[in-house]
């Protein structure tokens, strides 16, 4: 399976095919009381933005790290606003206390944890959080569409794979398991979002690219089931929340 440098290679449609949070999710982070104005924020795993800009358009200040250079050049364009420090989570350096709060967005799977979580535990002031999510693409909840049918018939010719180590991406109990097995954290919260969106067969073909399990030639046949089925198809996503405290 590739690493994490496979987005940084697919940039462009990385910027102009993932979709954005649930506006749900900023919600709850704000109600929450985890994000407002002067709120000090580190964006681990940065990616184009889609975390760092809703954070900033919240008044948050935020440090936003992606090791990516062509994601961090789309990073500083879009959110001239954000400080960009292009490293690695297990590299960023950060400064002792000097955040409330840590995310994770659709980055926690690549993290070396035994590195990480020491270095945000260090790094957040004491009673700041860190806030782990992410967009699993595919409601297994929702009615099953037609594009859905064809994407199960693209994965079902690869054959059998091995798994991917740790919890699954909907396993929010395993992660949150994970995340506070340390004794660093404790998890203060857990939510989940349900949201949809229409993509046409270019957004298709450009969200898949950046699948890191996805083939060229898979994300091609997902954007001819999209105009086979009229150019327009929905997804039905499920984003799960976890809030970790620091402790002392």
């Amino acid at each position: 399976m590739p690493g994490p440098g496979h987005f940084d290679a697919h940039a462009d449609a990385y910027e102009r095919g993932r979709p954005p949070y649930p506006p749900a999710l900023w919600e709850r982070l704000r109600a929450l009381r985890l994000l407002g104005p002067g709120v000090r924020v580190v964006d681990l795993g940065a990616g184009t933005g889609q975390a760092t800009g809703p954070m900033l358009d919240a008044g948050a200040a935020v440090l936003a790290v992606e090791p990516g250079e062509s994601l961090a050049a789309r990073l500083r364009r879009r959110w001239p606003a954000a400080e960009v420090v292009p490293r690695t989570a297990e590299d960023a350096d950060l400064a002792p206390g000097a955040f409330d709060l840590a995310v994770a967005a659709t980055a926690v799977h690549w993290f070396d944890l035994g590195v990480v979580l020491p270095d945000v535990h260090r790094a957040l002031a004491p009673g700041g959080h860190l806030a782990v999510w992410r967009n699993a693409y595919g409601d297994p909840e929702a009615p099953v569409t037609p594009f859905r049918e064809r994407v199960d018939r693209i994965v079902a010719r690869r054959g059998p794979r091995p798994p991917r180590p740790g919890p699954g991406e909907l396993d929010d109990a395993g992660w949150a398991e994970v995340l506070a097995g340390g004794g660093l954290f404790e998890v203060v919260h857990r939510d989940r979002f349900r949201w949809a969106v229409d993509l046409d067969a270019g957004q298709v073909r450009d969200l898949f690219a950046t699948f890191s399990d996805w083939t060229p030639d898979e994300a091609e046949a997902a954007a001819r089931a999209a105009t086979d089925l009229g150019g327009t198809v929905r997804e039905h996503y499920v984003t799960p929340l976890i809030v970790l405290r620091r402790l002392a």
